[in-house]
């Protein structure tokens, strides 16, 4: 091995005779001759040995030892004396010189001590890149790692130990405390792994460390052993296991989200699209038919959302008068027309900060549709009788159970509030077309009800649970709602039979059945049909016919279908 040497002597013929007799084996030598020149040459320098006089003029080679250890310089230092003694030897050994040699010095004293001290360093540097490796991969890892003498003292933590335990570098030294540890389940582990020298796990723990509330670990315990098996402590190691967790019991929960029941594909994606749309600051416009579920998947998203500690309005826009939405949606001031006997703030007011639900959307007139996308646009408004514009921030989302494309086409919806509303529009399935979901749905009402009635309806029978699948369920959610509604006032078994289902259901057959992918509508003789079955009750006729109210209505209108 060939080495930079430095040799430190205030004898000329000292470090010529060590200079001469190390380079000609291959050393690349350097020598100073006082104790600032030496320390200057070893900050400077990346020496692999260092000789070293014990008298430096005045100051020493001890003096220069601990000055070197203290710059961390920690090549390995081999001390030169023309005057041994205990003492010195004793100093020098402590403060870290490798050896030290008698002058006068022999050559081969001089080369024997040279290869020793190199394959010392050698194997010092291997030592040291193992450790450097060691500590490097030890801070790295994500999960916490803890080890523990055999009296439970902390003798190593990582940084992830601080973040998933609160457990940090201040703690070593010390005893390793149930308070530190979680729940205690940590202690108790390493208390039975240094006791039976064995491995043990803990999986899925709740931990209950105060920074940390809720939070799920997994916590492995192992033995420390030496090369030679000898016992010395243990090693913990804590998985932070939460958002893994979390994903599993998201995964549960989607069967039911935010109040929204289903786990058909369909409705997957409908739960992404709200947690995708919540924290985005733009209009939703909500599509589908009757009783789908539109407002739920508003609430949805506004308490998903930034906005959830603010205000969720809801306005019927089809079941007001033109007048009085406008009026309910920006408000008036005193003496704006006759009754108005006092100020009123409006919904959009009232929703600063937060959202505003206008569902039906496709019912407002022409004038207040202009007036909605003014506000739309510039974000003020102004009350019915004032012209003093008001400042608003608030999110719009907006649902129909209309095709407003028709209206725009037909020109009783504005196309440009059309588009102002479709930022992002969200089509919510009808049941007919996600009827996996129809068990699910079945399970939830028959526990909501049974709390409402103080019943105990453990189930439908197979024959009822059949027709529920075969039907098409024109008025969706609701109307299967509705269904069970009904039968849980009649009911006073546990079980719900065909007998206590609505008498819509009595005369069905799925025959009569037909999907929408397996016809584009019914017929005028269909209709006409249905119609005089159901004595003209529209909404039986769409029942029978397996179609939406909206439906037959707009059928009867194309087709100029009259009342017999």
């Amino acid at each position: 091995m060939k080495a930079k040497i430095l040799i430190v002597d205030d004898e000329e013929s000292i470090r010529y005779t060590f200079d001469s007799f190390l380079s000609d084996e291959g050393h690349e030598v350097t020598t100073a001759k006082a104790y600032d020149e030496a320390m200057e040459r070893m900050v400077e320098n990346d020496f692999d040995l260092v000789f070293m006089d014990i008298i430096l003029g005045g100051k020493t080679g001890i003096d220069l030892l601990m000055n070197a250890r203290k710059r961390e310089i920690l090549c390995p230092v081999v001390m030169i004396t023309g005057f041994p003694n205990a003492e010195t030897a004793s100093d020098a050994i402590r403060l870290g010189a490798f050896d030290y040699i008698f002058k006068p010095v022999r050559q081969e004293t001089l080369l024997h001590t040279t290869n020793m001290a190199l394959k010392y360093k050698s194997i010092q540097d291997d030592n040291e890149r193992y450790r450097s490796n060691l500590e490097a991969i030890f801070r790295s890892v994500k999960d916490a790692i803890i080890t523990v003498d055999k009296d439970l003292v902390l003798l190593e933590v990582n940084d992830a130990a601080l973040k998933i335990c609160g457990i940090g570098r201040d703690c070593i030294n010390k005893p390793f405390s149930s308070s530190q540890a979680c729940n205690g389940k940590c202690i108790e582990l390493l208390k039975n792994t240094i006791t039976t020298k064995k491995a043990g796990e803990v999986l899925n723990s709740e931990c209950a460390y105060s920074g940390k509330a809720g939070q799920i670990v997994t916590i492995n315990a192992s033995p420390l052993l030496d090369r030679h098996g000898v016992f010395s402590g243990a090693v913990m190691v804590i998985r932070d296991e939460t958002r893994l967790s979390n994903l599993e019991r998201n995964l549960r929960e989607r069967e039911q989200f935010h109040g929204i029941i289903g786990r058909s594909k369909s409705m997957q994606k409908i739960y992404s699209l709200i947690e995708d749309l919540a924290d985005v600051q733009t209009t939703v416009l909500i599509t589908g038919e009757s009783g789908t579920g539109k407002e739920l998947v508003a609430e949805a998203i506004h308490y998903r959302g930034k906005r959830s500690n603010k205000p969720l309005v809801k306005v019927n826009c089809s079941a007001l008068s033109e007048n009085l939405l406008e009026s309910e949606l920006f408000g008036h001031v005193k003496g704006a027309f006759t009754g108005a006997d006092k100020d009123k703030t409006g919904r959009f007011q009232k929703a600063d900060g937060g959202t505003i639900f206008l569902d039906e959307i496709g019912d407002v007139s022409p004038r207040m549709q202009l007036r909605l996308l003014r506000v739309l646009q510039e974000k003020i408004l102004e009350r019915v009788g004032d012209s003093s514009p008001i400042k608003i921030d608030v999110r719009v989302m907006a649902a129909t159970n209309q095709d407003l494309t028709r209206q725009v086409k037909s020109g009783s919806f504005r196309e440009d509030l059309y588009y102002r509303l479709k930022v992002v529009e969200l089509s919510i399935p009808p049941l007919s077309e996600r009827k996996e979901d129809i068990p699910l749905l079945v399970n939830f009402f028959l526990n909501s009800f049974n709390k409402r009635f103080d019943k105990n309806i453990i189930a439908v029978s197979d024959d009822v649970h059949k027709i529920f699948m075969d039907y098409n369920w024109p008025g969706n959610i609701r109307e299967l709602e509705h269904t069970l509604e009904h039968a849980f006032v009649i009911t006073k078994q546990n079980t719900i039979t065909v007998n206590q289902l609505p008498k819509d259901f009595s005369n069905f057959s799925p025959e009569n059945e037909a999907s929408p992918t397996e016809k584009k509508g019914p017929g005028q003789q269909a209709i006409l049909e249905a119609l005089r079955n159901t004595d003209w009750n529209k909404a039986k006729a769409a029942r029978l016919l397996g179609i939406s109210r909206q439906t037959i209505y707009r059928k009867i209108d194309e087709l100029g279908i009259m009342e017999e």
